[in-house]
């Protein structure tokens, strides 16, 4: 269920809101808090309440003091205005030049570049090379995106004088340009860097990599830098949270100290799942949870119970196979693999911070925080 919370200001006591508001809904239902109970709560609460923020300028100044100033190349960063526009700005600001090279036909979370029917006609027409802007619109034609209507290319270009765009789907086509790369890749990150490093690329960073450390006062995350930041304001980053494994114990103990009952808490941001319809997968977070309890981290382990049901005790009916089944469930954990088949094996975190993010939303619902019960239960649960 959806709990709804006040507005969040930056320096609020989040961990008291969030446990005493979780108690209060629970009253209500003349419930009390369970050990499988899952208290989770949006990365974007947990961040402002930080106060991790950074401006556009500090994106620029980072960016000055690993590249010298000097041109650069930006690799595959995704096509958004909320979660790429205000870092754009600042590289920009940061560079002499700044070559951007985008995949087609679609970035890298599924956002498309041009109209899917025509790729078999671009891919002929450019056979592998790398195109400024100009000769792949001649090719493909101009496009706006399905959902937002924006074109993507005109908008990036549109943000500074001294930014090219090109299109190639080998990343390496950058070194044709220059030696100096940013790759602003999500989850593919790693792996483009070190492709481009063992091409000859001289100095190579990762958007984890920019504000990974405060700059005059700045927010940071330590981690993933300015990868999961959001639009906040024309000119203002709202950070991944930094400390969201320190918040999930603070209200761990919070709620056992006032229960006597420790739930599982995790922050949650973007879920784990691709949309059939537009086919965009939705984590342009770097982690669908940057924060959670111990047992959050673990995998499910489970039997399919139709497999179980049809291959194993199909001439069984009503109450002997409803037995047969739950017996087999109780000793899961020493059971076939065989019985396993057709799960998916996915940590809990990643499986309810999805579930999460299709409950609370990203747009006016108000629920920044989800209580989750029966998650951990099975079929043989009472």
């Amino acid at each position: 269920m959806g709990v709804r919370l006040p507005i969040i200001s930056p320096g609020d006591d989040l961990v008291s809101i969030v446990s005493d508001h979780i108690l209060d809904v629970i009253s209500q239902q003349n419930s009390s808090l369970h050990e499988n109970d899952i208290v989770a709560v949006t990365e974007a609460i947990v961040a402002k309440a930080e106060g991790n923020f950074a401006k556009v300028s500090d994106v620029s100044t980072d960016i000055k003091r690993k590249y010298g100033g000097a041109e650069i190349g930006l690799v595959y960063p995704i096509l958004s205005r909320n979660r790429f526009l205000n870092i754009l700005k600042g590289i920009a600001a940061g560079a002499e030049k700044v070559h951007i090279l985008l995949s087609y036909p679609h970035d890298e979370v599924g956002n498309p570049i041009m109209d899917i029917d025509k790729l078999d006609e671009v891919s002929d027409k450019l056979k592998n090379r790398m195109v400024m802007s100009s000769e792949f619109e001649a090719v493909a034609g101009k496009y706006n995106h399905n959902f937002t209507g924006v074109d993507y290319v005109q908008l990036y270009e549109s943000v500074s004088d001294n930014i090219k765009i090109y299109f190639s789907n080998d990343p390496r086509d950058i070194l044709k340009l220059t030696k100096n790369v940013l790759v602003a890749e999500i989850h593919n990150r790693n792996r483009t860097k070190d492709r481009l490093l063992k091409a000859g690329a001289e100095r190579v960073y990762t958007l984890s990599d920019i504000l990974n450390a405060p700059i005059n006062g700045s927010g940071y995350n330590p981690q993933y830098g300015i990868l999961g930041s959001n639009l906040s304001t024309d000119d203002t980053l709202k950070l991944f949270p930094a400390k969201a494994n320190d918040f999930v114990l603070a209200v761990q103990n919070r709620l056992e100290k006032k229960t006597g009952v420790a739930p599982e808490v995790m922050v949650f941001g973007d879920g784990a799942f691709k949309d059939p319809t537009c086919g965009i997968w939705e984590l342009a977070d770097p982690v669908v949870s940057p924060g959670y309890t111990t047992r959050l981290g673990l995998q499910p382990i489970e039997i399919k119970i139709k497999l179980v049901a049809d291959s194993v005790f199909g001439d069984l009916r009503g109450d002997q196979k409803r037995e047969a089944v739950s017996n087999i469930i109780k000793q899961k954990a020493s059971t076939p693999n065989a019985y396993r088949e057709g799960t998916t094996p996915r940590k809990y975190a990643d499986l309810v911070g999805s579930l999460c993010d299709l409950m609370g939303g990203s747009g006016d619902k108000g629920t920044p925080v989800i209580l989750v019960r029966g998650y951990f239960d099975d079929y043989t649960s009472e």
